[in-house]
């Protein structure tokens, strides 16, 4: 009885394609790439030129919301000296990296 419903059925079982199966996987990195992962080094190559491209006498704004003037640039230590106040001529040193924006160019442009 079990050969007679075999053959009646008259379909084997066939392997699924290893592309079909795989196609979703391959969608979803594509959307993750271009939604996520190159939008970021598109944001983090800007802001490593912005970095390159500071210079002394620039206004500045940190990652903690001060504003300030550039007063010295430490190559060596990877730091910028950031006048904040003018009358009594206070100064914070800070990683480069906590500069997030110039605001001289915003004011230009």
């Amino acid at each position: 009885m079990f050969n007679v419903l075999m053959q009646a059925g008259g379909n084997t079982p066939t392997q699924p394609n290893i592309f079909a199966s795989l196609f979703p996987f391959l969608l979803i990195f594509l959307i993750f790439y271009f939604l996520l992962i190159r939008p970021q080094r598109k944001k983090q190559k800007e802001h490593q030129q912005m970095m390159n491209n500071l210079k002394v006498h620039d206004d500045v704004i940190t990652t903690g919301g001060i504003i300030g003037k550039i007063v010295n640039i430490k190559k060596d230590k990877n730091t910028v000296v950031v006048r904040v106040d003018e009358t009594t001529n206070t100064k914070i040193e800070f990683q480069k990296g906590a500069i997030t924006g110039v605001l001289n160019e915003e004011k230009k442009g």
